[in-house]
């Protein structure tokens, strides 16, 4: 009897050591899923501020076609990305083409004093607030599951079953670097 019971024993613990890691894994991975599709929440937002933003400042500035263009292609390849680092990527593209409206909206006082340009800026201006917050929840999620991807026992387990470490929602080059101030 008693080697039964100790084969029993060692069967559950074998279980459980497979189950426990494997229900962690799944927890982690749950989490980051939650915070890509926060994330998704947040870009989408700001990308339905772009086309309004956009039409605010053709009416003023007609002739400034190649910028409102860039904005609109950089969006259509933002909406269009997929896995995270495309989706920063073309995230990163369009935040630098929004730099180049908003440059352009300086020369133009009338647009920038203007009830809907300002209205649309400071919404644009939280939303993005909003896509850091968000980008960086999404990276603290991933950080978590990758370490327990790639940590023993549970690496073991995510080999057999399928885990694969995610992808982070990266900043563009520059914004990695010191801050550079010149007077």
């Amino acid at each position: 009897m008693i080697p039964l019971v100790a084969v029993v024993l060692v069967v559950v613990l074998l279980v459980l050591a497979f189950v426990v890691p494997y229900n962690g894994l799944v927890r982690k991975r749950g989490a980051v899923d939650n915070a890509w599709a926060q994330t998704e929440v947040q870009l989408k937002r700001r990308h339905d501020l772009v086309p309004n933003l956009v039409e605010t400042v053709r009416e003023y500035a007609a002739h400034e076609r190649q910028t409102l263009e860039a904005v609109v292609a950089a969006r259509a390849r933002a909406l269009g990305a997929q896995s995270p680092k495309d989706r920063a990527d073309a995230e990163n593209g369009l935040s630098g083409a929004l730099k180049g409206l908003f440059a352009v909206a300086e020369a133009y006082p009338d647009l920038k004093a203007g009830r809907n340009f300002s209205e649309l800026q400071e919404e644009l201006s939280a939303t993005e607030n909003r896509i850091a917050y968000a980008r960086q929840y999404y990276n603290d999620a991933v950080l978590t599951y990758n370490n327990a991807v790639q940590t023993v026992p549970a690496n073991v387990i995510a080999g057999l079953t399928g885990f694969a470490a995610r992808e982070y929602f990266r900043a563009p080059g520059e914004e990695r670097g010191p801050v550079q101030v010149r007077f």
